[in-house]
């Protein structure tokens, strides 16, 4: 079997596409073939961002649940950094980093707050 026939992919345009429902209703044109090539990295890396701020959060909330506060700092730091990158980069909305910034630091700080008294 060639690979321009494997089942798992579909070759169009010159490249090699996954085969999933919504690869089925591409158009022939060569500029539609150029966006669709664009959506698909771009999906992939906004799925990689999302992935890591979402990794990110857990183990700040992880951090605070072991009563580990400085590693909750350190972990809430670095958070911030990729949620106010995604928001630069329109992975995600201004709004939407700043609500999640504003409730991982809550998070960290009201557990520091009890571990001092």
């Amino acid at each position: 079997m060639s690979l321009k026939n494997a089942p798992d992919r579909v070759y169009l345009g010159g490249y090699f596409f996954a085969r999933k429902p919504e690869d089925f209703r591409l158009a022939t044109h060569k500029s539609a073939l150029k966006r669709h090539r664009q959506n698909l990295k771009r999906r992939e890396r906004n799925r990689q961002v999302k992935g890591g701020i979402r990794k990110g959060a857990k183990r700040v909330r992880m951090a605070v649940e072991a009563g580990d506060i400085e590693l909750a700092q350190e972990w809430l730091a670095i958070t911030i950094k990729r949620l106010d990158k995604a928001a630069e980069k329109g992975v995600i909305h201004k709004n939407n980093a700043a609500r999640r910034k504003s409730r991982l630091t809550r998070l960290v700080n009201q557990a520091a707050a009890a571990q001092a008294q």
